[in-house]
C-alpha cells in the first residue's frame, strides 16, 4: 500500500497543492512594515498593504523561470494560463497575511537563533565558509547581499512560526481514515474478457483507397511544426570569465586576506557540570550554589578521573547530565551561554579543569576533552579554487558592462551575429528549432522565452534580423539569427505514407474488437455465460489491466450484483466485465503511513481554514480581475 501511495502522492496531497502553492519564494527581502506599492494597479489588499500588478508579474515570471529549471523540457506556454495566474495571487496573498500575522503577533526571530539555524541546517551547508561566515561569492552569484540574506531567512521563518501551530496539530481519527482508505483501496472480484486490438491486425489489408481516404480525413495528424535553422550565441558569467586573468601576487593577497577562510573551524569537546541558579535569586541562595559548585571543583582537581561520574550525580542540566556533562564537540557560537563557550575556549589541553565559571543559567565546572581545528589550508591546495571565485567575483563585476555591449551589438548590428561574436569572444552554435523546446533541451535552447523570440517576430523569422538579447538564466543572455525557417505545413502523403498506413490498421483493429466485445456482452447480459478470466483489482493491484479499465470497474455502480459494464480502451481494444463482489482493502504494514498521510491531508485542510480566517481578520481583498490577462509585453521591433 505504502508503495501505491507513494506513486501517487497527489491523490493525498491535493490539498496541499491547491491550498498552499510554494511559499518563501514570491516576496523580496523587505520587513512587512516597510512593503512599498511597486505599481499603479492594486490586484490585491492584505491588512491595508497593496499587492501590485508589478508585484504580481515579478512574481508570475519567477514561478515561470522555477517551473522551467525543474522541467526544461516542457512548454512553458502550458502554465500561462488563468489558473496559474491565480494560483500566484493566492500564494502572495497568503504569504502577505502570513506576514501580517507574524507582524501584529510579535513573532519575532532573534540574532540567536538566526546564527544557530545558519550554523547548524545542512540547507546552508553551501553557503557556509569553513569558519562559519556567510559565502560572499554565492549570494552575489543569487543577486544577494549578506544582510538581504539574513532579512530573508528572518521573515520565511517568523512566517514558518505562523503555520507551525496550525500544520503541525493535524488530527485524524482511526475511524475517519479507515472510511477513508477503505475507498480508496476498495477491492472488486471481477470476470473478464479482453479483445485485443492486436489480435485483429492481421485481418486489415488496407488498400490505397483506405490509406488516401484516412489521409485526407485526419491531415492535421500529419502536419510538420514550424521549424527554424538558426545560429546563436550565449554570454554568461563562464564567458566573461574566459578574458580575465589573476597575476599570482593578487592571488596570494586575496588568499592573505580571506586565511580565515582556509582554516579549518577550531572546536572543542568539553564536559560541565552546572549547578543551576537564577540570575534573579537572592543573594544567600546564589551563595549556597556557588559554595557547592566550588566544593565539587575542589573535588575534582584532586581527581578529574571522576568528572563523569560527579557529573551524573551533582549537574542539573538534565541534556548532558545522563552523559556524565558531556556537550560533544563545539565551534564557536554553539553554545547556550557565551561565558561558558569562553571557558571552554580558554582551555589548553585534554584533560584540563578551569575555574569556576558564572552564567545566566548558574555556576559551571568545565572540563576540556579534546581540541581539534585551527588548520590552515597552505596556499597551492587551494590556488585553483581561489582563481574560480576571483576570476567569478570580477565576472559578476563585468557582468553589466558585457551584457550591455551583448544587447547594443545584437540590436545595433541586426544582420548578423558575427560582430558580437568579434567583440566578446563568443562562439557561434547552430540548431533546428521549433515553437517549444525540444525533449531533453539545456541551455538557451530550452528557453522559450528565445523560440518566442524567433518564431514570434516577423522580422526575425521572415528578414534574418538577430533576435534581441534575450535572458534565458541567471547572468546568461542569448540571441539568434535565423537562417532558414519553414512554416506550419502538412506533409505530403508519399512521405508519412507508412504512418497513415499504420494508423488504418490500429483504428480498424481496434473497431473490430469493440464490435465483437459488444456483442459477447450482450449475449453474456442475455443468455447468461462465463467470462473466461478472473481477478481481484484494486487502484494497488491492477492484473495487467489498462489504468481506464481498472478506473471504470472501480467507477461502476456495484449496488447490485453482478453488475455488468464494457470498457473501450481505444486503440487497445475493449474489455467485457462483470463485478461479483466488493471486498475490504487488505490491512498491510503499511497501514501507518497511509494514514499518516490522510492526515496530513487533514492538516493541510486546517491551514486553509486559518489562511482563510486570517483573510477576515486581516481584511483581505482580492482583485481577480486585475489578472485575468498577461502582462503587456513589449513591442517587437
Amino acid at each position: 500500500m505504502f508503495e501505491f501511495v507513494r506513486k501517487h502522492t497527489k491523490l493525498f496531497q491535493l490539498v496541499l497543492v491547491l491550498l498552499i502553492f510554494p511559499s518563501f519564494i514570491f516576496f523580496g527581502i523587505q520587513g512587512y512594515s516597510s512593503f512599498m506599492d511597486g505599481g499603479a494597479t492594486t490586484v490585491a489588499k492584505v491588512d491595508g498593504k497593496a499587492i501590485t500588478r508589478a508585484e504580481f508579474d515579478q512574481a508570475y515570471q519567477r514561478q515561470v523561470e522555477r517551473m522551467r529549471r525543474q522541467l526544461p523540457g516542457v512548454d512553458i506556454k502550458l502554465f500561462d494560463n488563468a489558473a496559474s495566474r491565480q494560483q500566484t495571487l493566492d500564494a502572495l496573498v497568503n504569504e502577505r497575511l502570513l506576514l501580517a500575522a507574524a507582524y501584529h503577533e510579535n513573532l519575532l526571530v532573534g540574532d540567536e537563533r538566526l546564527r544557530r539555524i545558519f550554523h547548524d541546517d545542512p540547507q546552508f551547508a553551501a553557503l557556509r565558509n569553513p569558519d562559519g561566515t556567510v559565502n560572499q561569492t554565492l549570494l552575489q552569484a543569487q543577486g544577494m547581499t549578506s544582510e538581504a540574506f539574513v532579512a530573508q531567512l528572518r521573515q520565511e521563518l517568523a512566517m514558518q512560526q505562523v503555520l507551525r501551530g496550525v500544520a503541525a496539530t493535524g488530527f485524524a481519527s482511526a475511524a475517519e481514515a479507515n472510511v477513508a482508505l477503505d475507498a480508496l483501496f476498495q477491492r472488486r472480484s471481477i470476470a473478464f474478457q479482453r479483445f485485443d486490438a492486436k489480435t485483429y491486425r492481421a485481418k486489415i489489408v488496407p488498400t490505397d483507397a483506405d490509406i488516401d481516404a484516412y489521409y485526407k480525413a485526419h491531415e492535421a495528424e500529419f502536419r510538420a511544426p514550424e521549424q527554424a535553422t538558426i545560429d546563436y550565441v550565449v554570454l554568461d558569467l563562464d564567458t566573461v570569465k574566459k578574458g580575465i586573468t589573476v597575476s599570482e601576487t593578487d592571488l596570494r593577497k586575496y588568499y592573505d586576506e580571506n586565511l580565515s577562510r582556509y582554516t579549518a573551524p577550531e572546536e572543542r569537546h568539553a564536559r560541565h557540570i552546572l549547578i543551576a541558579v537564577d540570575s534573579g535569586a537572592s543573594a544567600d541562595a546564589r551563595g549556597k550554589a556557588k559554595a557547592k559548585a566550588e566544593a565539587l571543583l575542589e573535588q575534582l582537581r584532586k581527581s578529574p578521573a571522576s568528572f563523569t561520574e560527579l557529573a551524573k550525580k551533582n549537574s542539573d542540566d538534565t541534556g548532558s547530565a545522563p552523559q556524565g556533562g558531556d556537550l560533544g564537540w563545539s565551534a564557536r557560537g554553539a553554545l547556550a551561554s557565551k561565558a561558558l563557550e569562553d571557558a571552554v575556549f580558554a582551555l589548553k589541553k585534554p584533560g584540563e579543569i578551569g575555574p569556576l565559571v558564572s552564567s545566566e543559567f548558574g555556576y559551571h565546572v568545565v572540563q576540556l576533552e579534546g581540541m581539534r581545528g585551527g588548520e590552515v589550508k597552505p596556499f597551492d591546495a587551494v590556488r585553483a579554487a581561489i582563481v574560480d571565485e576571483v576570476t567569478r567575483q570580477l565576472a559578476t563585476k563585468r557582468w553589466a558592462e558585457a551584457a550591455e555591449q551583448f544587447t547594443n551589438t545584437v540590436y545595433e548590428q541586426p544582420d548578423s551575429l558575427q560582430p558580437a561574436i568579434d567583440k566578446l569572444k563568443l562562439d557561434k552554435r547552430s540548431a533546428t528549432v521549433t515553437r517549444q523546446p525540444a525533449p531533453g533541451a539545456t541551455g538557451a535552447l530550452a528557453s522559450a522565452k528565445l523560440l518566442d523570440a524567433v518564431f514570434g517576430n516577423e522580422n526575425v523569422r521572415n528578414k534574418k534580423n538577430n533576435t534581441d538579447a534575450i535572458e534565458v538564466g541567471a547572468n546568461q543572455l542569448a540571441a539568434a539569427h535565423v537562417r532558414q525557417y519553414l512554416p506550419t505545413r502538412t506533409l505530403p502523403l508519399a512521405e508519412v505514407r507508412e504512418r497513415v498506413r499504420e494508423r488504418v490498421i490500429a483504428t480498424r483493429a481496434a473497431e473490430l474488437a469493440r464490435k465483437d466485445g459488444e456483442a459477447q456482452l450482450a449475449q453474456l447480459k442475455s443468455a447468461g455465460g462465463e467470462l473466461p478470466d478472473k481477478a481481484t483489482v484494486s487502484r494497488q493491484q491492477r492484473h495487467d489491466l489498462p489504468p481506464q479499465a481498472i478506473d471504470a470497474v472501480l467507477r461502476a455502480d456495484a449496488g447490485k450484483l453482478p453488475a455488468w459494464l464494457g470498457v473501450d480502451l481505444g486503440d487497445q481494444g475493449y474489455l467485457a466485465a462483470r463485478i461479483d463482489a466488493v471486498l475490504p482493502r487488505e490491512a498491510t504494514a503499511d497501514d501507518a503511513a497511509a494514514r499518516q498521510q490522510y492526515a496530513q491531508a487533514w492538516s493541510n485542510a486546517e491551514t486553509r481554514a486559518y489562511l482563510d480566517a486570517l483573510k477576515l481578520r486581516y481584511k483581505t481583498d482580492v482583485r481577480n480581475a486585475e489578472i485575468a490577462t498577461p502582462a503587456a509585453s513589449a513591442p517587437a521591433r
